[in-house]
Formats: structure tokens, sequence, C-alpha cells
């Protein structure tokens, strides 16, 4: 049965203060035999202030911080599920790119968020993400995780059931869900769509997110969460502050609800 860690941030406009928080956290998490960390959504830089994010960005230095994500996995004994952070992308646009770095085996996978969150909320926030990001194109999985196959998606992507089918028809046992989830929206709607989501695969979600008031200006809603095939909780690690929880992950449990709930299976298509 793995033990996994999940490190709910406050992530701020320094990389090198983020990556300290990171450093920290994969340490604790494999001296406490946790095989996998798993991060929110731009955890490395969280800065809607783009003319101020974009040297950086567009430096050496997201390459560099990644090189270092990998020694510290392989120091620590312990993957690496980075959530994301902002690198350059195809055609000069920006990406938000997620890691998985496997300590043993110096694997190295990457995932560029499909969905872009392009957003007016009735409280006043906006947000147009692909006025800088390039939207990736690929449906990305993990074999051979300590969690089987694992599969990758990024925040926004959870409002698209398509994508979960897929993750769900390539039978990955785990899919991380990464966040920086505005409060709004968080309220009515990240609970209720990560267990659906669960549900709809058979498979298991993990969720770290963001939480709390942002050196950028921006508040976001936390509740880092783990969520069992079932769509029963097993970890919510509430709105209110930053740390590092742990979960064990019984994966048969999988197998057991497709065999009870062969949703997958007997799928059928639909004509248009």
């Amino acid at each position: 049965m793995p033990l996994i860690a999940v490190l709910q941030m406050t992530s701020g406009i320094d990389p090198e203060v983020n990556y300290s928080t990171l450093e920290a956290a994969a340490i604790e998490a494999g001296e406490g035999g946790a095989e996998i960390l798993f991060t929110p959504e731009m955890s490395l830089l969280l800065d809607r202030d783009r003319s101020r994010a974009g040297p950086w960005i567009e430096s050496t230095e997201p390459e560099r911080i990644s090189d270092r994500l990998a020694r510290l996995s392989a120091e620590a004994g312990i993957d690496l599920a980075i959530g994301s952070m902002p690198v350059m992308g195809a055609n000069g646009r920006w990406a938000n790119r997620s890691f998985y770095i496997g300590g043993s085996l110096g694997l190295r996978t990457t995932y560029d968020k499909i969905h872009m969150f392009d957003v007016q909320l009735s409280n006043g926030e906006s947000w147009r993400e692909s006025a800088a990001y390039e939207p990736g194109t690929q449906v990305v999985t993990v074999d051979d995780t300590p969690l089987g196959r694992l599969g990758l998606t990024i925040c926004y992507d959870m409002r698209f059931p398509a994508l979960f089918e897929q993750l769900g028809q390539r039978k990955c046992d785990a899919i991380a869900v990464p966040a920086a989830f505005t409060v709004p929206t968080g309220r009515d709607h990240w609970h209720v769509m990560l267990r659906a989501r669960a549900i709809e695969a058979s498979a298991f979600v993990i969720a770290a997110a963001q939480v709390g008031q942002h050196e950028d200006g921006r508040e976001t809603y936390g509740h880092s969460l783990v969520v069992d095939p079932w769509g029963k909780v097993l970890l919510d690690m509430g709105g209110e502050a930053s740390g590092l929880a742990y979960c064990d992950i019984d994966l048969s449990r999988v197998e057991e609800v497709r065999s009870q709930l062969p949703s997958l299976a007997n799928r059928r298509p639909i004509a248009n």
C-alpha cells in the first residue's frame, strides 16, 4: 500500500523561495516513508504580473530548476509530481507544464495544460490564460510509478470529462490534478467535480492545491484532496494553511470498483 505525500502551498513571486519550500517538503516526505510527493499548479512561480514573471520564464532558469528537482528527487529518495511551473513552450509562447520526476529511474515526463482558464467571474475576477500560454495537445500518462499508471492533468482540465474518460480508458490507477483554484468557484465546484472525475475514471484523484493570500494579490481555495475510485474523500487539507500531509493508497480499490461498476467497460459510442 503506497504512501504518498501532498504539499499544499502558498507560492509566491520568488522561485527560489518556492523551491526551498519544495526541497524541505521532499526531504521530510522522503524521511516519512512517502514514495511520491505531489505539489500544486504553479509550484515554482505564481505571479499574475506577466511583465514581472516573463524574464524568469524566458530565461534558462526553469530548465535549471528542473535539473535541481531531478537531483533532489534522487537525493531524497522520492518521486516528485511537480504540479506545474511556467516555461517557454512552442511558437514563442509560454506553457503551463507539469513534471513527473522519478528519483530511482531518473524518469522525467512532462505534460502541458490543455485547457486554458479564460473566464470572467461575477466577483470581478478576470483570467485570460490563453493570452500568454500555448495549450498542450497531448494526453499524458506515466507508467510504472509507485501508484501504477498515473495520468497528468492541471487545474481547469478537471472541467472537461472527455479528458478523464481518455485517462480512464487508458486504465490509469491514479490521476494528478494540481491546482490554483479560485475561491468563488472552489466553494461550489471543487469537491463535487473531483469526486465526479474519480468516479468516472474509476481511479484515485490526487489534487495538490494552492491556498490563501498570495504575493501577486490572488486568493486560492486550498482543500488539497485525495479521492478514491468510489468517490470517497480520503484526505482534505482544508482551506486555511499550507503544509504537508500523507495518505495511504490502497491500489486494490481500483480493480474492486471497476469490477463492481464496470462503466469503463460498458461504455458505448454515442452517434452524432
